[in-house]
């Protein structure tokens, strides 16, 4: 197992964990959207409460999202150890320069990273929390009681705060995607003059329709 820690002690082995992470948690994004998009569905949030229902007491999703819990914590502290690393590596000239050649999105991803964070915490607890342990009421179909959790999501997007912040973040998640997606793929090393351009044509179509349609939800919601 020595091989392992140097590995996850190293810049590189930090870098290849950081990407490996950040793809898992771009593959959760697209189907955590799909779930969400059952908001819109004109049924008074049968499909989504049903949804929820499924994603809660499925072991198989439950073992999926512990591993994506996980996911984000490890990139948060991969991504707090590497941006350290770097601050001190580098000097006031080299941060000057560094600074001018490389785009926004990469020299802000910490930033970037922080926002989204503290969106998550708020998120987790204003909807993941309520539905595990709030005192939500419940909706019986077909004989089985199911968590009304869209009544608590269509509440919340009645208050401008929330959608604000909601829309907020997904702009930042969106900057991040922006150089995040296609900077994983170049760590994992596929880095080729021919795949290039479609992964980062790939990469920033994600960033901005991905982020795009999550914020179209609470927007709709709180117009209808």
């Amino acid at each position: 197992m020595n091989w392992f820690t140097k590995l996850l002690t190293s810049t590189l082995g930090r870098k290849l964990f950081m990407a490996l992470t950040g793809l898992f948690l771009i593959l959760f994004l697209v189907i955590h959207l799909i779930g969400n998009l059952q908001l819109l569905k004109e049924d008074e949030g049968h499909a989504f409460n049903v949804y929820a229902k499924f994603m809660t007491s499925n072991p198989l999703i439950k073992t999926v999202s512990y591993v994506n819990y996980a996911c984000i914590i490890l990139h948060v502290i991969w991504a707090l150890l590497l941006t350290r690393k770097n601050y001190a590596a580098r000097g006031v000239e080299r941060y000057a320069v560094s600074k001018n050649s490389s785009p926004w999105t990469s020299r802000n991803m910490g930033i970037l990273g922080t926002l989204i964070l503290i969106f998550l915490v708020i998120h987790l607890q204003g909807f993941w929390y309520q539905m595990h342990w709030g005192g939500i009421p419940t909706k019986n179909y077909d004989g089985e009681d199911v968590k009304d959790l869209f009544a608590t999501v269509d509440f919340a997007y009645t208050q401008p705060l929330w959608v604000i912040i909601y829309v907020v973040s997904m702009v930042a998640l969106a900057f991040h995607l922006w150089h995040g997606f296609a900077s994983a793929f170049q760590t994992l090393g596929v880095n080729h003059l021919k795949y290039n351009p479609v992964i980062s044509f790939v990469g920033k179509a994600f960033a901005i329709i991905v982020p795009a349609l999550f914020a179209l939800i609470p927007i709709w919601m709180y117009l209808h």
